[in-house]
């Protein structure tokens, strides 16, 4: 039982939310043996195309039509793209052991990814622009392009400044406020939002926090500032 799971490479590791939800937490808590494979961003669609794998969306202003994460399952011979269809897969076809969405709860935590993002919606200006300086250079010119292309601006531009910053600043930390709400209406101990039982919600905060860290750095004071926000709670869900 071997999956090959393929990934975003960059010069500090894998960086996608939606591949780290995959592949770092959901793989690892089913304990699934995986291979990662990398793929640079300009490449993914015709890798893809040439595995059969369909189309993970289709938003034409960012033109993109196939995206990471995308599995291959030696087992069953299963080609497979998107993070909550490859997720619903490892639920179904590896049954055992810890779940990743426990107590038929699938359509909660797909609606809170929702949510979430919505609440950190603020939070995409201050990620998307330094994501560039950590990509190896044939995806730079892709993420450029495409990212330039749906900001309507370039990178450069795209960072709010002086008090505008700190108005989206402030939005930030309110977004990771209401977020604490949520993880504060749990029953029991444990940090996870269904307490000492880690699901799928936990993985999409994680893997966010992986792509914030991944941006900026451990000694970046934004990422100090949100490891210090709401008594440091978001420490225990990287």
């Amino acid at each position: 039982m071997t999956i090959i799971f393929w990934d975003l490479p960059s010069t500090v590791g894998p960086w996608s939310p939606n591949t780290w939800k995959v592949s770092r937490y959901c793989l690892n808590l089913k304990k699934i043996p995986y291979k990662t494979e990398w793929v640079e961003m300009p490449d993914v669609a015709a890798h893809c195309q040439k595995l059969g794998i369909s189309p993970t969306t289709n938003k034409s202003d960012w033109n993109i039509i196939h995206a990471l994460p995308a599995i291959h399952d030696l087992s069953t011979g299963i080609y497979l793209s998107d993070s909550v269809r490859i997720a619903e897969y490892l639920e179904t076809q590896y049954p055992d052991g810890p779940q990743i969405f426990p107590r038929n709860t699938i359509g909660l935590q797909i609606d809170f990814e929702d949510c979430l993002n919505a609440k950190l919606a603020s939070l995409w200006e201050f990620v998307v622009p330094p994501i560039w300086h950590i990509l190896n250079p044939t995806s730079q010119v892709y993420y450029r392009t495409t990212r330039e292309k749906a900001w309507g601006k370039t990178l450069e531009d795209i960072t709010p400044s002086g008090d505008d910053r700190a108005g989206q600043w402030k939005k930030v930390e309110a977004g990771f406020s209401g977020m604490a709400v949520w993880y504060s209406k749990k029953s029991g101990g444990g940090p996870f939002m269904m307490g000492s039982q880690v699901s799928w919600v936990d993985f999409v905060v994680g893997g966010h926090l992986m792509w914030f860290n991944k941006a900026w750095r451990d000694d970046d004071p934004k990422w100090k500032a949100i490891m210090l926000w709401n008594s440091g709670m978001w420490t225990t869900l990287l």
